[in-house]
């Protein structure tokens, strides 16, 4: 059995010399022979280990028992201990858990804690083949992806599952072979819990009435659906890259016309992805947000939705623009600066060639009615678009020259009050062009400006 662990864990990648492994330790059978084999392996390999109990506070005096037996283990084993002992009921009331995922939860953060403190560079749990049979069955019952359908990973980033190559059986052989004793969680024969439901009902009658190695079709399975995923998420990725770009907020936009050309199989996978790097977690990221997400493209301009860690995604012309909520819409404050200077000219017979420039502009002084401000845009602000006088809302403007909702406060404005004599540039207000009637011109030339007046 050890030689089984050894190759799984080489093929793996899980052990290295150097490593510094930080080991969880309940007392039960399976923590208990993850101990016994890193033992082995660190005889053999030079690693170090660190053993971590968390006391949960739940089982009165077998839960002391637990914690007693750990430390004698590890004494005898000249094995570092670090106890942690948490109120795992008070942590599920104050976060609105379960005990089984507050527990998670906290056995989690303590491994974490331990791991910075002492440089760790893995954390091995105790898992094996029934535990991801357990998990895979979970997760088919609650709805899940490819991700969930392939399990507990044998390693991802510290952690990792020594163990996930064998059986309950096959582990609790191994300790008895070798005359080492354990703990009993006595709760692990009770159903409270939805896993503990599917242990002691759902497994043992799927090997005892439709095949006996059910078990092991699944493992085998998710070993493949593991490596089907690793090969989607690839894929995905290349996808992924050429949707997406960021603005000078941040925000990510993932581009209509390109996310269009992604095989329908694979949409789901890139959304995901892009949801995660504009939320930085991946945790509550789920199928419910995808789907979301995929329905706004279909929407109209303008609509949004709210999504988890405070991310919001925006239908744009462009496509969807995720953005966290502390992202200003324009990505800079109005405090960046541009740089204006303007003059009052006389116009003469010979002023015939107007300036080509798209940031110098000449405007009919005489018309104008009151200061000339350099803004942004304010309610009430419109155009006039022809020579005949009709005019425009500037957001209708907006709206037919496809400028994204959030690049609209950046652009700068010349005002004449709310008529708008330039969006700089863009477009210049008809009624302030220079005819032949002009007898003044003011010049205004911009320099800081980009396409579509948007801010440097």
């Amino acid at each position: 059995m050890y030689q089984r662990v050894r190759e799984y864990a080489a093929e793996h990648h899980m052990l290295q010399q150097s490593d510094i492994v930080i080991a969880g330790i309940s007392g039960g059978a399976d923590s208990i022979c993850l101990l016994f084999v890193l033992l082995e392996l660190k005889r053999e390999m030079g690693f170090t280990v660190t053993a971590v109990h968390v006391h949960h506070g739940l089982r009165g005096d077998s839960a002391d028992r637990d914690a007693g037996y750990v430390e004698k283990i590890c004494r005898e084993q000249g094995i570092e201990l670090v106890i942690f002992h948490e109120d795992v009921k008070a942590y599920a009331v104050q976060h609105k858990l379960t005990e089984e995922e507050a527990g998670r939860e906290v056995r989690r953060a303590a491994f974490l804690k331990v791991l910075k403190q002492k440089g760790g560079t893995k954390i091995a749990l105790a898992h094996h083949q029934n535990d991801n049979v357990e998990t895979l069955l979970l997760n088919l019952c609650r709805g899940t992806g490819l991700k969930g359908i392939g399990g507990i990973p044998p390693a991802e980033g510290v952690w990792i599952h020594p163990l996930l190559c064998l059986k309950r059986k096959e582990v609790e052989s191994y300790l008895e072979d070798r005359g080492i004793s354990y703990c009993t969680d006595e709760t692990n024969l009770e159903d409270g819990y939805a896993r503990n439901k599917i242990r002691n009902h759902v497994v043992p009658y799927l090997e005892s009435e439709i095949n006996v190695q059910s078990s092991d079709h699944m493992a085998e399975t998710m070993r493949q659906i593991r490596l089907l995923g690793e090969y989607v998420e690839s894929e995905a990725g290349k996808y992924k890259e050429a949707c997406i770009c960021t603005d000078g907020a941040g925000a990510i936009l993932l581009q209509k016309e390109a996310y269009r050309q992604v095989p329908e199989a694979l949409r789901p996978y890139v959304v995901h992805s892009i949801l995660c790097q504009s939320a930085g977690k991946s945790k509550d990221i789920e199928a419910v947000h995808v789907r979301l997400v995929r329905e706004l493209m279909d929407k109209q301009v303008g609509r949004r939705i709210s999504l988890p860690y405070g991310v919001t995604a925006g239908r744009c012309y462009e496509g969807i623009r995720f953005a966290k909520e502390e992202q200003k819409a324009g990505g800079k404050e109005e405090t960046e600066t541009v740089h204006i200077t303007s003059r009052v000219i006389e116009r003469t017979p010979e002023m015939r060639t107007f300036p080509k420039s798209p940031y110098t502009k000449w405007f009919d002084y005489d018309i104008i009615k009151n200061t000339v401000q350099m803004r942004h845009r304010e309610p009430g602000d419109y155009l006039t678009i022809d020579r005949d006088g009709r005019t425009q809302k500037l957001k209708q403007y907006f709206i037919n020259e496809k400028i994204p909702r959030e690049e609209r406060d950046r652009i700068w404005l010349v005002a004449d009050g709310h008529h708008i004599m330039w969006v700089v540039g863009g477009r210049q207000n008809q009624r302030y062009q220079v005819t032949g009637h002009t007898k003044r011109i003011l010049e205004i030339e911009v320099d800081g400006g980009e396409k579509d007046g948007r801010d440097c």
